[in-house]
């Protein structure tokens, strides 16, 4: 069964489904949304639970001749190893959390739910992408319903957030696309898994440079100091389930990036640059702190933070060994989960009360017991609270890191004891504090979508953190891989 195709092509088919149905029954369009982000959810658990932890190479493996075009051969090329694996089960539980979210939508039903599965479809291709033209047609397909579901549902200046991230992301492919195309005319093919065992030569233009173009491309989206200021105003202006995805796989797009071509394609130029990784991944831990300490709008706090714990991936990127490569690849899951939580949390809460400035906001604890408790929680797992996920990325991303970099690891522990101050802060004043009367009608979080997103992000989140053997037992092989070209 070609179970990677049907993951890539289900949302796809739902779109189009859903576009289809007539006027009258456009209210039915969740639920074809729903039924297929939830078959995708259950496709992919079955495959993680069916992926040989002792095989080698990738797994679920589809190739077919696309196209001849001179000397390249492109393909078909589908696959999925222990690095991307778990990323696309993250996406589609993403998918489908964000559909539930979504089910109050009522403007453009059809449109919204189709844009929102048009981006599934074109994330999870981005992971299982074997072939470096269809990885970049991926990467490029996930600018549309992107645009559209922040220019057209979003709130506040919408178009111009949306324009933003478009221009931003458009810029970073224009230099990706010239390193792709360098390494693939060197290697004459666009084969991801040989152009990963390929030693490059003459060049057209001096790898150090292809290296730059590619990282570029990849640190826009990831996104690291200073390419990030398309990140506040998207999260800022997009709707709930948009911020969800945006910060819960999009972001992991540049991290992954970096790890299967960057570092996996030049490990030579890879380790002369590991020493900019763990500088730039500090600063960035350093800079997103603080300036989330002075954010007043909610959403765009939590955007900022996102800034700092991006920083940490690169840090353990930066350390180029098995047990930092294996943090920064588990803070990605982590951070997706946990900030995709607090988004939710924050979108409950916004739909009730409306504004999102922290000095208009408080006492709501009172009137949202079970939205405050979830903020309580993906807050704890923000800041590193021992058993939650993200305290294992942390400590994992500091314990690969420090041998090397101790300068670094000190700095962003700084950064991680900022974030402490931050979260506490905010849900200082946004649900606890001084009781607003004028918040006395809003109520809680009641439908049984609401429910279900919520227990189910609390379950995973606890989950990572009490039994991280479940994602690190198929991480660790994966890493094993590239640190044998790194140290060869």
């Amino acid at each position: 069964m070609p179970e990677l195709s049907v993951l890539v092509f289900l949302p796809a088919v739902a779109a189009a489904a859903i576009l289809l149905l007539p006027k009258p029954m456009e209210q039915n369009a969740k639920w074809v949304a729903l039924a297929a982000a939830s078959a995708m959810l259950a496709l992919s658990v079955q495959m993680f639970f069916a992926f040989d932890l002792d095989g080698e190479g990738y797994q679920f493996v589809e190739r077919h001749e696309w196209v001849d075009i001179g000397q390249f051969n492109l393909q078909y090329f589908l696959g999925v190893d222990g690095l991307s694996m778990p990323l696309v089960l993250l996406t589609t539980c993403l998918t489908v959390a964000s559909v539930l979210v979504s089910f109050s939508v009522t403007v453009r039903p059809r449109a919204y739910f189709a844009c929102l599965m048009l981006l599934a479809s074109s994330v999870v291709g981005v992971f299982v992408a074997l072939d470096f033209l269809l990885f970049f047609l991926f990467w490029e397909l996930e600018l549309f319903p992107m645009f559209l579901l922040i220019a057209v549902w979003g709130s506040g200046r919408k178009e111009y957030s949306a324009t933003k991230f478009v221009l931003y992301t458009i810029a970073g492919s224009a230099f990706m696309l010239v390193g792709i195309l360098v390494l693939a005319f060197n290697a004459g093919t666009f084969d991801i898994e040989v152009l990963g065992q390929t030693e490059f030569s003459n060049t057209l233009i001096p790898l150090g440079w292809v290296f730059f173009f590619l990282f570029i491309g990849f640190a826009v989206k990831l996104p690291i100091v200073p390419l990030h200021t398309w990140l506040p105003d998207a999260h800022g202006d997009a709707p709930t389930a948009v911020s969800v995805m945006l910060a819960g796989v999009l972001l992991k797009m540049g991290g992954y990036g970096i790890i299967r071509m960057c570092v996996t394609m030049m490990p030579d130029v890879a380790a002369d640059w590991d020493i900019w990784f763990a500088a730039i991944g500090a600063i960035s831990v350093l800079y997103g702190a603080f300036i989330t300490l002075r954010q007043t709008d909610v959403k765009r706090l939590i955007a900022y933070s996102s800034v700092s714990h991006m920083g940490l991936v690169l840090l353990g990127i930066g350390a180029l060994g098995d047990t930092g490569l294996t943090g920064a690849a588990y803070q990605m899951l982590a951070h997706g989960l946990i900030t995709g939580m607090l988004f939710f949390m924050v979108g409950l809460m916004y739909e009730r009360t409306h504004p999102r400035e922290t000095s208009r906001l408080g006492g709501l604890a009172r009137q949202m017991p079970l939205i405050t408790t979830g903020m309580v929680f993906a807050g704890f797992g923000s800041l590193g609270l021992p058993a939650m996920a993200g305290f294992i990325a942390e400590v994992t991303v500091f314990l690969g890191a420090f041998e090397r970099f101790e300068w670094a690891v000190l700095a962003s522990i700084v950064g991680v004891v900022l974030s402490a101050g931050y979260v506490l802060w905010m849900l200082q004043r946004v649900v606890f504090g001084p009781v607003k009367h004028e918040w006395d009608g809003v109520t809680d979080a009641h439908h049984w979508w609401e429910h279900t997103v919520v227990v189910g992000l609390v379950a995973l989140v606890i989950l990572l953190g009490v039994y991280p053997a479940i994602m690190m037992d198929m991480l660790e092989p994966a890493i094993d891989s590239i640190m044998v070209r790194v140290e060869s």
